[in-house]
């Protein structure tokens, strides 16, 4: 089968960084599913990997953790698809990625596909609505429904790949004021037509942005970027008592700056279920067909910022190129081999 992938970690710019390649076809376990790969989409973790991430013994890395495809076969445990079905999810970080013509995964993190969505659209949301989701209802624990009306979430990245799906479901399903960041105008535009109430400029000082659109503090922070530059900001915007949550790599972060405020700190990582299978695991499965189920219902929409074409390592390196500069705005999707 073909695949994308690589040998060394290497610079994007360097074409040995993502290759074409051909590799076996994979064989499914009891509980995974054989997927033909119809589309994917890139994330900031593919880049992390590839740049930090060196091949064991030699062998290929395939990368990629956003999948639409169709089940080809079924292992001898597996109850939740057949073989036909349209599927969508993220994957695991303890396998092999998605980055190729087909792709084994464990029944339990993947959804049916929406049925008003092609591929190409359907790919640009598992990991980042598993995120996003998680995030929001299980780290921060806000609840459905309009009980936490008056109070308000700030996004930082708002118009990012994660930032996108947790601004609509935030304004579509809880009584949260959203108020996005975003540092370009197309990015604050983008951010705005996804529902934030408000959107501010995260290249300036976050509190004082806050305090001048008339919005000084608020009860949620959702930090999907450079947490570490913009932490003293986010403690004076927390009320006392607010949440904090956080998905990136800081450096180095000063927990006892939360202290003065009783604040919370919450970590989200995706890949926690999947890489020690938790006796939840199937919770991604659950949750992935109910934003199927929003979509369909015109209650979210994708994410899509860019399609680059065909699946293949030169139109893979621009895509990790455009996620490395920083400049993404929503999903970047690759369609067909």
């Amino acid at each position: 089968m073909k695949a994308i992938a690589y040998y060394a970690a290497l610079p994007i710019n360097d074409p040995k960084s993502l290759q074409d390649i051909e590799l076996p076809a994979p064989v499914a376990g009891p509980r995974d599913l054989l997927v033909e790969v119809k589309a994917i989409s890139v994330n900031p973790v593919d880049t992390k990997v590839r740049q930090n991430v060196a091949p064991e013994n030699g062998a290929a890395k395939v990368l990629g953790w956003d999948v639409a495809g169709v089940v080809k076969a079924v292992g001898s445990e597996v109850s939740l698809f057949k073989v036909g079905d349209k599927v969508f999810y993220a994957g695991s970080l303890v396998r092999p990625g998605g980055n190729s013509e087909l792709h084994t995964v464990d029944e339990r993190i993947v959804g049916h596909m929406p049925k008003t969505l092609g591929f190409a659209d359907a790919a640009a949301l598992p990991l980042t609505a598993i995120t996003a989701w998680e995030l929001l209802f299980e780290r921060l624990q806000v609840r459905e429904g309009k009980a936490d009306e008056g109070q308000s979430l700030l996004i930082v990245g708002a118009s990012g790949g994660v930032g996108s799906i947790l601004t609509q479901l935030a304004k579509q399903l809880t009584g949260l004021k959203v108020i996005g960041t975003a540092s370009r105008p197309e990015t604050q535009a983008w951010a705005k037509d996804l529902g934030a109430d408000l959107v501010i400029d995260h290249s300036k000082p976050l509190s004082e942005e806050l305090k001048n659109a008339g919005h000084p503090q608020v009860n949620y922070v959702a930090s999907l970027t450079q947490t570490d530059q913009h932490l003293d900001q986010l403690v004076e915007a927390l009320i006392p008592q607010g949440k904090l949550a956080l998905i990136d790599d800081p450096k180095a972060l000063d927990v006892s700056k939360l202290k003065r405020k009783s604040l919370s700190l919450h970590w989200e990582f995706m890949y926690t279920r999947s890489m020690f299978e938790t006796s939840d695991m199937i919770e991604q499965h659950n949750l992935l067909n109910r934003v199927a189920e929003l979509i369909d219902a015109g209650t979210l929409k994708t994410t899509v910022g860019e399609h680059f074409g065909v699946i293949n390592a030169a139109n893979l390196r621009r895509a990790h190129e455009l996620l490395e500069s920083g400049k993404a705005k929503g999903k970047i999707v690759l369609e067909g081999f």
